[in-house]
């Protein structure tokens, strides 16, 4: 049996395939081919637009898939009554550039009178998220008239539309187009999908499980190291006391029964201040080294 797994082709296909790296499947990708290998005999990878995801996955096309909160909800909008829905089987909070969550803001050119949602009645509104963006208008009871932008949608206001629903990571890009944000109409971060055939299997929700746990063991690795030291019993509270512990350090003794051993996991942007700290709180034999994975 194989589990047939969508990957998100575009923005977000290197983060994916890094992710994966960490989980531990290799997964080779051809420039001439939507299929890409992986080292894992049972999955079988596509490579599919994140915007068309879900609508594969509910379909039963893909068992699962990975996509974006905010495709997930533009799919939903506007399927008709009666159509599949997606199981949400994981939240994996990773996007292109950085291991976080993404916004969908609404914006308007820097010099423009429009300073609330309110101000655009009647204007016209450029995005690729035409559903979701027209039910965020809706909900507020506000007039507007939504147009889908193929791209380069930051250099749309004002000649071609009045303001955008764009997505931003960072806000550099909006930034630099000279836009100003007025309001966030949600936030979204990476998901793995199921549909209900591939969750009431017993084999592919297996399969699907155990991917969750290695990619959110993954994610949860991202950005901290282990340390690992030897110090006095007598000094022990001191060194604990600059240990901010995942959960608690780990400590084992040691053949000479005057030391022990300290074992936890920090933050990596914290290790250059804390270990000479550590050093001079008589800590000895600190060693630092780098996760993969972290289950909780």
């Amino acid at each position: 049996m194989t589990l047939k797994l969508g990957l998100p082709k575009g923005s977000l296909q290197d983060a994916t395939v890094q992710v994966f790296a960490r989980a531990g499947f290799n997964i080779y990708v051809s420039s001439r081919s939507y299929f890409p290998s992986i080292d894992d005999p049972e999955i079988e990878c596509m490579l599919i637009r994140a915007q068309e995801m879900a609508r594969y996955v509910a379909d039963g096309v893909l068992d699962a898939g990975l996509t974006g909160q905010d495709w997930i909800a533009e799919y939903a909008a506007a399927a008709p009554a009666g159509q599949p829905a997606v199981i949400p089987i994981a939240d994996l909070v990773y996007a292109k550039q950085s291991f976080g969550r993404v916004k969908w803001v609404l914006a308007v050119p820097e010099d423009s009178p429009f300073q609330r949602p309110e101000d655009l009645e009647g204007r016209t509104i450029a995005t690729e998220l035409v559903r979701a963006t027209e039910s965020y208008f809706q909900r507020r009871g506000i007039a507007v008239n939504v147009e889908f932008s193929w791209g380069a949608t930051e250099v749309k206001p004002p000649v071609l539309a009045d303001a955008i629903v764009e997505v931003t990571e960072t806000g550099s890009s909006l930034r630099a187009n000279r836009l100003r944000v007025i309001d966030t109409l949600m936030e979204s971060n990476t998901q793995l999908i199921a549909n209900a055939g591939a969750v009431a299997d017993a084999w592919k929700k297996t399969k699907i499980d155990n991917l969750s746990l290695l990619l959110r063991a993954a994610i949860e690795a991202q950005g901290r190291v282990g340390i690992m030291l030897n110090v006095r019993r007598e000094d022990l509270d001191g060194v604990l006391s600059l240990l901010p512990a995942l959960q608690r350090p780990t400590i084992s003794p040691l053949s000479d029964g005057e030391w022990v051993a300290v074992n936890t996991i920090i933050e990596e942007r914290t290790v250059r201040e804390l270990i000479p700290r550590l050093k001079g709180a008589r800590a000895q034999g600190i060693v630092e080294y780098p996760l993969n994975k972290i289950v909780l």
